[in-house]
């Protein structure tokens, strides 16, 4: 078996310590969770702002280590942020 990432441990751990629990409604789950990627992923909006090259090299290697492209990591940072799911590390 090939080796497992981190998260892939954590999820592995999660479910053999029987911490899942089963979806009531699977079809009414699915539905709610379409329409919120649908909003969510709905980009009709371009901006342009000015940072610092030392931030976007050090966004750009945050979005390497997540794996996903770094204009999609801003995108979430300000969804996050607008949420209020962003929150400053004390």
């Amino acid at each position: 078996m090939a080796k497992l990432e981190k998260y892939e441990k954590e999820i592995l751990e999660s479910y053999e310590n029987d911490e899942w629990v089963p979806v009531e409604d699977v079809e009414a789950a699915k539905s709610r969770y379409r329409e919120i990627a649908r909003y969510t992923m709905q980009k009709n909006k371009r901006i342009n702002i000015r940072i610092s090259e030392k931030d976007l090299d050090g966004i750009k290697l945050k979005a390497i280590e997540d794996g996903m492209p770094y204009q999609t990591l801003i995108s979430s940072i300000i969804h996050k942020y607008v949420a209020g799911k962003l929150v400053e590390k004390t």
